[in-house]
């Protein structure tokens, strides 16, 4: 329940900032096209409170999921009783109505809700390398495998732990995040690598599998496990009567290797431990800064995986804020970057490499939010934010109907055949989109639905 709820608020507030920051951008460019703004509501439904003022309704409503802007002459309805002769909301002598203006200022205020995200997700990216930029206290810069799993697929595509990753599908000098990228992009494909090992560039070749697909995949799945820190796997509890306590692991101490491997991080040592199925594990443990003799472990089988029985320390990290310049550049860096993959992934949903069950609909943001939230980790909620924003801006221009880009198809269109398309046309096609984007809506919350933890149990 405590997960759920902290979802429920986390969505909220995260749909809320991003919907009425779209909408203050069509207000603005509205106001100063002239065009008569009749209701500012942050919220849907029946108004709570708020206060008029130039003929501006600006209101709280009661349900809280973004908000939106109510222009006159923008409603359909009202359009086609103006055609009619019988409208006594936007008459078509209206000067304040929207479509008393020139198309290209309507051009204007439909791509000002999009602008408005793309200035968000900037902004909060500046603040957050300027000011804050969490790094780890102590950097591995180069994308390095720490380890690869016996058999895996990286292991047959010839990666050896160590390897730096050069080239990896069509990205250079990859960081894991985008390694991640390319390889949920590329299912069933097979992705050329460059590695550099003692020295020595070597060129692989990678197949990624058909169920990369999965929300679940991770790169560890293709048997290669990456290497964050360069510290000991750290023990910050032991459980009492666990293998861990048994062999006499204590909190303070840190793994430095298993079976002679060094081991950097939790994730490693969980996956080497489901290769060997609870074969007995050599550990040279640091304490107190010097390295013990090694000790041994028998993992315990629980939750369908190989355990010992400890709480790790996490990856220690710091705050590195830069100057303004280079905030700005890695803020325009992040910007670009995630909005070249949001067209990879519209791309992949035309060419069948992304399956419509991988996009995330109304309950898989509020997953990812209600995460982001639990783990305060200022890297995934300033990057989740600037990415659901930067979403929210980029399909909105798309040419579909009801969205703003296809508001800006439409008035294209009156531009070169030089007359406005019949209102009942126009109508016509917004109710079609309307009920398609309902359909996909409905599909989308299925499929996150479908994810979510109890259904997923239910699997065998």
């Amino acid at each position: 329940m405590h997960e759920f709820l902290v979802s429920v608020a986390a969505f909220i507030v995260l749909i809320a900032i991003m919907v009425v920051v779209h909408e203050f951008g069509h207000f603005i460019v509205a106001k100063l096209c002239k065009v008569r703004v009749e209701a500012f509501s942050v919220g849907f439904g029946p108004r709570l409170f708020g206060y008029v003022y130039r003929g501006t309704d600006y209101k709280v409503s009661l349900l809280p999921f973004g908000g939106y802007v109510k222009m006159a002459g923008e409603n359909f309805g009202e359009l086609s009783d103006a055609a009619a002769g019988t409208a006594t909301v936007a008459p078509v002598d209206d000067p304040g109505a929207l479509t008393s203006h020139p198309r290209w200022q309507q051009m204007l205020i439909g791509l000002a809700g999009p602008t408005a995200n793309f200035v968000l997700a900037f902004v909060l990216m500046v603040f957050y390398f300027g000011w804050i930029n969490e790094v780890p206290k102590v950097e591995v810069k180069s994308t390095t495998v720490e380890w690869v799993v016996p058999g895996s697929l990286a292991a047959q595509a010839g990666f050896e732990a160590g390897d730096i990753i050069l080239h990896f599908g069509d990205a250079d000098h990859p960081d894991w995040e985008k390694v991640y990228e390319r390889i949920k992009l590329n299912p069933d494909q097979t992705l050329p690598v460059a590695v550099e090992r003692s020295g020595a560039t070597l060129q692989l070749s990678l197949h990624v599998p058909m169920n990369a697909k999965s929300d679940a995949f991770d790169v560890g799945d293709i048997g290669v496990l990456p290497q964050f820190s360069y510290d000991p796997l750290g023990v910050k509890e032991v459980t009492t009567d666990s293998p861990a306590d048994r062999a006499g692991l204590r909190a303070g101490d840190g793994i430095q290797s298993v079976d002679g491997i060094p081991v950097h991080t939790v994730t490693t040592l969980l996956a080497y431990m489901q290769t060997g199925r609870g074969r007995p594990l050599s550990l040279v443990v640091v304490r107190n800064g010097a390295a013990q003799a090694p000790i041994v472990a028998y993992p315990t089988k629980l939750d369908e995986g190989w355990k010992l029985g400890f709480i790790p320390v996490q990856i220690p990290s710091r705050d590195d804020p830069l100057p303004l310049g280079k905030a700005v550049f890695k803020s325009t860096a992040f910007c670009a970057d995630k909005s070249f993959t949001i067209f990879e992934v519209l791309r992949g949903l035309f060419t069948h490499k992304v399956a419509v069950s991988q996009l995330a609909g109304p309950v898989g943001i509020a997953r990812m939010a209600g995460d982001a939230a639990e783990m305060k980790s200022s890297p995934i909620i300033f990057g989740l934010a600037g990415m659901i924003s930067l979403n929210l801006g980029i399909i909105n221009l798309m040419p579909f109907p009801i969205l703003d880009g296809g508001m800006i198809l439409f008035l294209l269109i009156e531009s070169i055949i030089r007359r406005e398309i019949n209102i009942n046309v126009k109508e016509r096609i917004y109710q079609a989109a309307f009920v398609a984007l309902m359909v996909l809506m409905a599909v989308l919350t299925f499929n996150d639905v479908a994810k979510l933890p109890f259904f997923t149990h239910l699997k065998p």
